[in-house]
């Protein structure tokens, strides 16, 4: 018995030592080496300033302010935010101010009442944000990101098509060719993974600190 127990011990040691410490420093050491921004979290800079993740979309709007100059509150004591004319938007998100601690997917079924008032509440915003600079933009034109949430709520990229129906208005209020602002978009698409999976996606803050970058030279 006592020869079992000190072959469990030893096991126990070696296997901690191997794989709680050895093996974690060679995957550290080999992913710094290899690829360190991602190993990182591929963050972005700008401006010498930390600014986020090209993996965590970050809400673009600010809050709504009140005659007295102070934010708005809504009924439960939250600033009401409103979207930022100056920046693309990103997707609709479950998490609140697109925290990814509170990453959350709606679990809300197609037959929900829930889900049909919060996808016509978001397309209602969208068009009266969008059709000042678009007045012919139609709802069957907007694209199904543009309304619904992704499954994470923090997804970073919305389709081509979001990003060309806000071009529009970027262009407008940025005072910018809009030839100019549809540059941008096609630098900062992502194409489909290997080639063949997924869709191409608009990268939001790749592509606002792109444009912050372009407007401040």
């Amino acid at each position: 018995m006592r020869r079992d127990l000190v072959s469990s011990v030893m096991a126990i040691v070696v296997l901690t030592i191997i794989l709680g410490l050895v093996y974690p420093l060679a995957v550290t050491g080999v992913s710094q080496v290899a690829f360190p921004g991602r190993a990182n979290g591929s963050m972005i800079e700008h401006d010498g300033k930390l600014v986020g993740s090209r993996l965590i979309a970050q809400d673009f709007r600010k809050p709504v302010l009140g005659a007295d100059g102070k934010p708005k509150l809504d009924a439960d004591g939250n600033p009401v935010m409103a979207a930022d004319a100056r920046y693309f938007q990103s997707r609709p998100s479950t998490a609140t101010n697109y925290n990814p601690a509170g990453s959350a997917f709606t679990n809300l079924g197609p037959n929900s009442k829930d889900a049909r008032d919060t996808f016509k509440a978001n397309l209602e915003s969208y068009l009266a944000l969008e059709r000042r600079y678009d007045p012919g933009l139609a709802a069957s034109r907007v694209p199904v990101d543009a309304v619904t949430s992704s499954a994470s709520g923090v997804d970073p990229h919305i389709s081509p098509a979001n990003a060309a129906i806000q071009a529009r208005r970027i262009a407008a209020v940025r005072r910018l060719p809009l030839a100019q602002v549809n540059k941008l978009i096609d630098e900062n698409t992502d194409g489909r993974s290997l080639g063949v999976l997924g869709e191409p996606g608009v990268n939001v803050l790749e592509l606002n600190v792109a444009l912050d970058s372009l407007t401040t030279r």
